[in-house]
């Protein structure tokens, strides 16, 4: 694939990285359209009442075990959002044996996306290892893969955006991003978040390669089987950095984002464009390709962003030639653990640097009167 050096130090990882998330999506959309697995709009309360589904579960459990059978079990360490405690429930029987049938559904179609299949359908106490294996906290040292399987549930089961997130940070860094984007077009842009396709893409980076890759999805059915190397489209951030000209991504959810602090921020840099409220790390992906030029998140007061939300699309959008960092100008630290310690008040990516020059200079002149 153009921009794939097999001598890359991370070329297997992104290869698998790309075949994995391609399998994913695949498996979301089948999910999504009731084609496997119970109806998509089935949604389950998590402890913290965040909502989750069996895509969420199956997605985990199926790239948990791709991964360990890529490179071996002993050597992969996971981080990654969901657990087995409600699977796990003897009152869970039968939501159990929908996420296990959906993931055997999918590893029988994984050679078609160039990877191994089961030898045998995998045993329900298979498929809750195989989430539970994914129970890695990260931090400064060795290799950590960092998975959110369904991010953005909610534009998922409301048929809008949503991701398949995976990225591999070494030492701290983030070195592979891959971010699945279903309902985002590889040919039409983005203009609200109700803009959906049927041809969704995968994108893709390798930190310090100074490119970012997108390639059309490839699902079961007629269409030809995933190859790698293949024609990917290179993919570059805008070149506008007049304020009066951009759009501004930010969260749809209000319930862990300010959106009246960051519809402050807007207008005092002349934003005009009504704000893009979109789901998931699409977000990341529409200031990649070009789509929109900045995305700004506030936390409300209390909430700690995690680094699954983050990782994949952050590289994505350097690699492409774009700016993140949190509202104090500086990078994103990822070798705290599961979440982004020490972040400075929000975070802010841009297409470029004078845009994000001017939303940090911003920040800090509104602070002192703001209410986060």
């Amino acid at each position: 694939m153009e921009g794939v050096d097999a001598n890359d130090k991370y070329a297997k990882e992104l290869e698998i990285g790309v075949r994995v998330v391609q399998l994913a999506c695949c498996l979301c959309q089948k999910v999504q359209k009731g084609s496997i697995g119970p109806t998509p709009d089935q949604i389950f309360s998590k402890d913290d009442d965040s909502p989750v589904t069996v895509a969420d579960w199956s997605v985990q459990a199926m790239i948990s075990w791709i991964l360990s059978e890529s490179f071996g079990k002993q050597n992969v360490s996971i981080v990654a959002e969901e657990d087995t405690q409600t699977l796990s429930d003897s009152n869970s029987t039968r939501l159990l044996s929908s996420v296990v049938s959906t993931v055997n559904e999918s590893l029988s179609i994984a050679p078609k996306f160039g990877l191994k299949a089961p030898t045998s359908p995998l045993e329900p106490t298979q498929v809750l290892d195989a989430i539970n294996n994914c129970n890695s906290t990260g931090g400064p040292t060795g290799k950590h893969w960092v998975l959110d399987p369904v991010d953005g549930t909610l534009g998922f089961v409301r048929g809008d955006q949503y991701a398949v997130a995976l990225a591999l940070i070494e030492n701290g860094q983030v070195v592979v991003g891959v971010l699945g984007c279903p309902n985002y077009s590889s040919k039409k842009k983005l203009v609200n978040n109700s803009s959906v396709s049927k041809e969704g893409c995968v994108m893709y980076a390798r930190k310090g390669s100074g490119e970012a890759w997108m390639q059309p999805l490839v699902c079961e059915g007629g269409g030809p089987a995933l190859v790698w190397p293949n024609s990917g489209s290179r993919i570059r951030v805008s070149c506008i950095d007049d304020p009066s000209m951009a759009t501004f991504c930010e969260p749809v959810e209000k319930a862990n984002s300010n959106h009246s602090y960051s519809a402050g921020i807007a207008y005092s840099l002349g934003l005009r464009k009504q704000p893009l409220r979109v789901y998931s790390m699409v977000k990341y992906a529409a200031i990649a390709r070009g789509d929109a030029e900045i995305y700004m998140k506030f936390a409300k007061s209390g909430y700690k962003e995690k680094i699954w939300d983050h990782a994949a699309g952050v590289v994505i959008v350097e690699e492409a030639g774009g700016v993140v960092t949190d509202a104090g100008g500086r990078p994103l630290d990822f070798s705290k653990g599961v979440y982004l310690e020490g972040l400075d008040r929000g975070i802010v990516t841009c297409s470029g640097v004078n845009l994000h020059d001017k939303i940090i200079g911003a920040v800090y002149a509104s602070w002192d009167s703001s209410h986060l």
